[in-house]
């Protein structure tokens, strides 16, 4: 995982960002592709999601997936 980018992480603007799931783990957690190779873990607790799937991250919970 990486660092912020200008003190801000992908996914804690006041927006949801799509984002596709590279691989879930144990606990609802999933890594995601957040762009520019960009690897970021978030929350899939909320949704049902597989890996390749994209879903829609707000401060690091996913809370929808996209058809």
């Amino acid at each position: 995982m990486t660092g912020c980018e200008d003190g801000h992480c992908v996914t804690c603007a006041d927006e949801a960002v799509a984002v596709r799931i590279v691989r879930l783990m144990d606990g609802g957690l999933a890594d995601v592709d957040a762009g520019d190779g960009r690897i970021e873990r978030v929350s899939v607790a909320l949704v049902e999601a597989a890996e390749g799937d994209t879903v829609l991250v707000h401060a690091k919970e996913a809370i929808g997936v996209m058809t």
